[in-house]
């Protein structure tokens, strides 16, 4: 059986531990690989190099950083089929969907922050005729990289891209549920030329190696990217010792659908950012808000669409929904969808795991549910399920719509789909939320700054923004008399 290795200082090793933890096949429940259960030794001797590496790399010409990320993009893509099957094998997502989404992304990232480092500006003012005032922007430091499970590869490069184009040496740590397209990233760096120490990947729990990254005194800088319950660990640790934080959490975003929009658009769309990667991803619009004039009408299309997607292996071609992640995982999306039972909701369709035949009959995946007749402040309408489930309810008013919209403790995306100019504006000021889409979902420009607001999250990545994280301002004021 495989076992994955930590990175460090440019080179594949066991943790000190020797200890593994098992690394499950979600579509087939079975493990198939081991994963290191690496602690804050291992995060140390990371860090260690990351320290020692940290002089040299910021000190290189920016033109020097810039082609060794353009060079990993390119093996990146060299190794796209390899790697997508790995993500599918190791999250349980569609295959169609790591090689159309997730593997193209993450080299679109290195890619975009080698070539957005070139071109970061520095601001400067004349002030009064009196002085020039400019700013400069260094490197911090070794910048701490925690990534989630849902898009592996795809967001594991969305944190380290931005701070090594920066300058920044990485102690970096991937989803210990799936880590494989991270131990592939770090054989394609050492390929690649990457100096050794400049990344180092350390895979274990987050319990000991997330929270060693964060709590060590020398990596001033977290980028973490997962639940609430967690980033609010991480924040209360990282207060006290002044660390720069980036957070992207969770969500519980709203389709709103007014009765003048497109209505096929509207469902196509919708479909995606219902159950695009099993629901498991953070943008998902799992609350969907239909005006009462073509609510019957939507909610018809809606569920025969939805009850016509195929369950299946995510290597074959026909599948349109995958595996959860983990057993763990769907426990905790088939208990939700009990407790809309229990809270008055009718399942329109889905609703229960689905035996899948084959290789993957010990899989673990569930049907595409559609629910009806909940209250917006029942709990399924306000915590996070992070799964393939949906909730379909009509509204009036865009003031009632709004408010329905803005009820949850999150904020991070909305969708909106009229063909009123107009109105597509005035609502989208008044949603709490760090990212509007109208009439389309999940259309990135990395020029962009991305992030929520309330409990989805602290600060904002993305284009200059994440390379502003990146950086120390200073300002430097000269006298013109």
């Amino acid at each position: 059986m495989q076992k994955i290795q930590n990175y460090i200082d440019g080179e594949l090793n066991d943790s000190l531990s020797r200890n593994y933890i098992d690394n499950y096949n979600p579509s087939e429940g079975s493990v198939y690989s081991l994963i290191p259960d690496s602690d804050e030794r291992d995060v140390q001797l990371a860090a260690k190099a990351a320290v020692r590496a940290f002089p040299v790399w910021s000190a290189m010409p920016v033109a020097e950083r810039a082609a060794l990320l353009m060079k990993i993009a390119d093996l990146i893509e060299r190794d796209h089929n390899l790697l997508a099957k790995a993500e599918c094998i190791d999250n349980g997502k569609p295959l169609s969907l790591a090689r159309s989404v997730d593997i193209p992304r993450a080299s679109s990232n290195m890619r975009f922050f080698a070539s957005a480092v070139l071109h970061f500006s520095s601001e400067s003012h004349l002030t009064d005729d009196k002085a020039i005032n400019y700013t400069t922007r260094k490197p911090v430091g070794v910048a701490g990289c925690i990534s989630p499970w849902n898009l592996p590869l795809y967001l594991f490069t969305w944190k380290i891209a931005p701070a090594l184009a920066a300058g920044n040496t990485v102690v970096a740590k991937p989803s210990e549920v799936t880590p494989m397209t991270a131990y592939l990233f770090s054989k394609i760096c050492i390929e690649a030329g990457l100096p050794a120490g400049v990344l180092n990947i350390v895979h274990g729990l987050g319990a000991k190696v997330g929270q060693a990254i964060v709590a060590h005194p020398d990596i001033p800088l977290i980028s973490f990217t997962g639940g609430t319950t967690t980033g609010k660990a991480i924040a209360a640790a990282a207060a006290p010792m002044f660390k720069k934080l980036s957070l992207e959490l969770g969500g519980k975003n709203p389709n709103i659908i007014f009765d003048d929009c497109d209505l096929q658009n509207t469902i196509e769309v919708s479909l995606r950012s219902s159950f695009s990667n099993q629901g498991q991803i953070c943008l998902c619009g799992s609350r969907i808000l239909v005006q009462s004039g073509i609510y019957n009408q939507f909610l018809k299309q809606f569920v025969d669409r939805v009850a016509a997607l195929k369950v299946g292996d995510p290597m074959e071609s026909g599948s349109d929904i995958g595996a959860v992640v983990s057993q763990a995982h769907m426990n905790k999306v088939l208990a939700y969808i009990d407790l809309a039972r229990k809270e008055g909701g009718e399942i329109q369709c889905g609703g229960q795991q689905v035996k899948v035949s084959g290789r993957c009959e010990k899989g673990y995946f569930i049907a595409p549910t559609v629910i009806t007749g909940l209250d917006y402040t029942c709990k399924v309408n306000q915590e996070e399920i992070f799964g393939p489930v949906v909730t379909v309810m009509p509204f009036d008013s865009e003031e009632e719509v709004v408010n329905y919209a803005n009820s949850t403790v999150y904020g991070l995306s909305a969708t909106i789909f009229t063909d009123s100019l107009k109105r597509a504006h005035r609502v989208a000021d008044e949603l709490k939320c760090g990212i509007v889409w109208v009439n389309c979902w999940l259309l990135r420009d990395l020029r962009t700054p991305f992030g929520g607001v309330k409990q989805s999250g602290v600060g904002r990545e993305g284009g200059e923004e994440a390379l502003r994280f990146f950086t120390e301002a200073k300002n430097v004021c000269v006298s013109l008399k």
